[in-house]
């Protein structure tokens, strides 16, 4: 569908388009299995939920009735958010509203391998050398369309919709696109008319299109600040551009404050970013029932391996090495613990990364059940920047890498 609104631009004004893929790993998955297509899906179970082979080569699915367990909903597709369903719900709570939508496993490895796909579709469409485009993640990324040939006379709609249909024609996937003058109203705009949309917003359209929604969708305000406007008396995004500027800053601060009257009137002057180095690069998992250190001890190791491992493939495939590891538990109560370690020299060696988290396992209380672990590597360095990778410092060399480790 196209929603294009015909507000009015000035000379020179900047066409920047937000790029969401629609329900992007259900989508991935419904490609693999075109049988549930129309149907209530979520994905978010584990490997034993894997479709099952029958003998007339027809496959079983999990449902969500028989689902016991703490894992929650990372997506749904559109027939399952019509039930409820949507992402960040518990999984025993999804039983109790669809007991017969189906569960699949998450493939990660493959949602990537899809996203890698849709953003070079992008890229190829957009043409400029290097594109201007900003990766915001698996599934969206920012697009400044303001030098493309002929974007004034529609605002962008006809690029726009060539990047949907060569992201359709790449991937099999349907995306929606939001193009306004700036990052801000783009994101907003790229979600008002899913699935498979197209919204053309400037700012004569704001007070139509923007300003009756709720004031929590604005990106940046989050759940507590949305409840604090609540109490105030603000719940749209129009409530919030009617407040004072000056009353805002006195109840949120000058930074804050002054941010929220400039978002709700659909300010932002943020430019497109084409690059930018990471901060850190993690791997964590939470597990479906809590794990004793001693008495799931052979289970804890081969999965804070696994980890390790995971994460140095991460480290090499992006071109990374580490200097600070670290470590992320979360026991039975919820409390979460992290410990860091810093080596000589950044590494992106899995047994190197192993031992050094081994090192900060050593310095948490262990008594607990856990229900999360991960670990990171930050201070990230290119290879070769540092020198050569040895070892950990002489503190953390005698730590075993071996099974056993979680034993108090």
């Amino acid at each position: 569908m196209v929603a294009a609104l015909p507000g009015q631009a000035g000379d020179g004004e900047r066409h920047i388009a937000h790029l969401d893929m629609d329900a992007f790993y259900a989508s991935v998955e419904l490609l693999r299995y075109p049988q549930l297509l129309g149907l209530p899906v979520v994905i978010g179970g584990g490997r034993r939920h894997q479709p099952e082979p029958l003998v007339d080569g027809s496959l079983r699915f999990s449902t969500l009735r028989h689902y016991a367990g703490r894992g929650v909903i990372t997506t749904a597709t559109y027939a399952a958010r019509a039930l409820g369903l949507h992402s960040a719900m518990g999984l025993m709570k999804a039983a109790a509203l669809a007991p017969d939508a189906v569960l699949l496993p998450t493939d990660f490895d493959e949602y990537r391998r899809y996203s890698r796909a849709f953003k070079a579709a992008v890229a190829e469409v957009v043409g400029t050398d290097p594109p201007v485009i900003e990766d915001r993640g698996i599934d969206e990324i920012y697009i400044d369309l303001s030098g493309q040939p002929g974007v004034a006379a529609d605002h962008g709609a006809t690029i726009a919709q060539a990047i949907k249909d060569r992201v359709l024609e790449r991937t099999g996937l349907n995306c929606s696109i939001g193009v306004t003058p700036n990052k801000l109203l783009s994101k907003l705009a790229s979600d008002l008319d899913k699935p498979d949309g197209l919204t053309i917003l400037r700012h004569a359209d704001i007070a139509a299109r923007i300003w009756p929604l709720p004031a929590r969708r604005i990106n940046g305000i989050g759940p507590k600040a949305a409840a604090r406007l609540e109490a105030l008396g603000i719940r749209s995004i129009g409530e919030l551009a009617s407040a004072d500027a000056a009353w805002l800053i006195a109840e949120f601060g000058q930074s804050y404050g002054a941010w929220l009257h400039a978002a709700a009137h659909g300010r932002d002057e943020r430019v497109v970013v084409t690059y930018s180095e990471p901060k850190s690069i993690s791997r964590e998992t939470t597990f479906e029932r809590d794990l004793h250190p001693r008495t799931d001890r052979a289970a804890l190791t081969v999965i804070f391996t696994r980890l390790c491992e995971k994460l140095a493939g991460d480290l090499q495939r992006k071109g990374y090495e580490g200097r600070t590891i670290g470590l992320k538990l979360r026991y039975d109560d919820f409390k979460t613990v992290t410990r860091d370690v810093t080596l000589e020299q950044p590494t992106a060696d899995a047994a190197i990364i192993r031992r050094a988290a081994g090192a900060c396992l050593k310095r948490v209380p262990l008594e607990r059940r856990l229900r999360l672990l991960g670990v990171r590597a930050g201070s990230l360095a290119r290879p070769g920047d540092a020198g050569r990778v040895t070892a950990p410092r002489a503190a953390e060399r005698d730590v075993p890498c071996m099974p056993g480790l979680f034993e108090t």
